[in-house]
C-alpha cells in the first residue's frame, strides 16, 4: 500500500523558549503544522494547524496570549484552506481527521463557521478520531490546562455527531493507527503511519523539536513531565531499533529525520 505523506506549516507560535524547554531569554517563532495523508481509501489529516481566526490582531484569544508572553502569526496562505488548495484536495474528500490532542495550536481547523454564523465540522464527509480522555480534560478543564483549549474547535463535533471516540491505542484505518503517550497531556497520542514495510511517526508534543530526543528533555507546557520520560525513553529505543521517520512538529529547522545513537546519546539524522 502506498501512502503520499505532505507537512503543512499553518503559522508560527511566538513562545518563551522555557516553554518548550529550550535556553534562551528572547521570545521564539516555532511551526505549527499539520499533515495530509493520501490514503487509498480517502484524504487523512493529522491535526488542523491555528483557527482562522487567529490572523486577526485583535482576536481575543491572542490577547490572553500576548498577557503570557506568547502569539501566533498566521497569514491568509498558511492557513489550512490555503493549504488544501494548493494539494488540490477538495475538503469533502477528507476521511479522517485525527486528534494528538485538543490544543489550540492543534484542533484549530476542525470547525469553521458558516454563512449564518454557526459552527460546524470543517470537513463534511470526515470523521474525527479524538482520545476520550483527551475529550474529557478538554470539556473539564481546570486552572492549569484552561487556557490551552477552545471549545469552538471541538464541541460542535460532538453535537454533529462526527466524533470518535478512542479509548487506548487504536487503528484508525490500516495503515495509520495512534498510540497514548501521555505526559504533555494525559491522553497526548502520537500517531504512527504505516507503508511497505516501513513507519512515520508524527510525534507531536511528545518530542516537539531535535532538542528533546535527549529523554529528559522535557517542555515546560507539558502536564505530566514523567510520563513524557517514561513513554520517550521506551519510544526512543523502538526508533531506534526500527528505524522510525519521526517528525518533529515545532522544530524551526528540522521537519523529520531519523534517530540514531553515538556513544550512547541520540541524535537526528535530518531528511527534511
Amino acid at each position: 500500500m502506498t501512502l503520499r505523506l505532505f507537512g503543512c506549516v499553518c503559522g508560527q507560535f511566538h513562545t518563551p523558549p522555557a516553554g518548550l524547554g529550550l535556553s534562551g531569554d528572547e521570545p521564539i517563532d516555532v511551526p505549527v503544522p499539520f499533515y495530509v495523508l493520501e490514503h487509498p481509501d480517502g484524504v487523512a489529516l493529522f491535526d488542523t494547524g491555528l483557527p482562522l481566526g487567529m490572523m486577526d490582531e485583535n482576536d481575543a484569544y491572542r490577547g490572553l496570549l500576548r498577557a503570557q508572553g506568547a502569539d501566533v502569526k498566521l497569514t491568509p496562505e498558511e492557513t489550512l484552506t490555503a493549504h488544501l488548495e494548493r494539494l488540490d484536495i477538495d475538503p469533502a474528500r477528507v476521511r479522517w481527521v485525527v486528534a494528538s490532542h485538543l490544543h489550540f495550536d492543534h484542533a484549530g481547523g476542525f470547525t469553521v463557521r458558516d454563512d449564518s454564523g454557526a459552527l460546524r465540522p470543517r470537513f463534511p464527509n470526515a470523521r474525527y478520531a479524538i482520545s476520550h480522555g483527551e475529550w474529557e480534560d478538554a470539556t473539564h478543564p481546570h486552572e492549569r490546562n484552561r487556557a490551552s483549549y477552545l471549545a469552538e474547535n471541538f464541541v460542535p463535533l460532538q453535537d454533529a455527531g462526527v466524533a470518535d471516540f478512542l479509548r487506548g491505542d487504536q487503528e484508525i484505518v490500516p495503515g495509520i493507527r495512534t498510540r497514548r503517550t501521555g505526559g504533555h497531556t494525559r491522553y497526548h497520542h502520537s500517531i504512527f503511519i504505516e507503508s511497505e514495510g516501513k513507519t512515520a511517526v508524527f510525534a507531536a508534543d511528545l518530542m516537539p523539536t531535535t532538542a528533546h530526543v535527549d529523554a529528559p528533555w522535557i517542555m515546560g507546557y507539558d502536564l505530566y513531565p514523567m510520563e513524557t520520560l517514561e513513554f520517550k525513553k521506551l519510544f526512543l529505543k523502538e526508533a531506534i531499533a526500527h528505524e522510525y521517520l519521526v517528525f518533529f512538529e515545532h522544530d524551526p529547522k528540522v521537519a523529520a529525520g531519523y534517530i540514531r545513537e553515538k556513544n550512547g546519546r541520540p541524535y537526528v539524522e535530518s531528511v527534511a
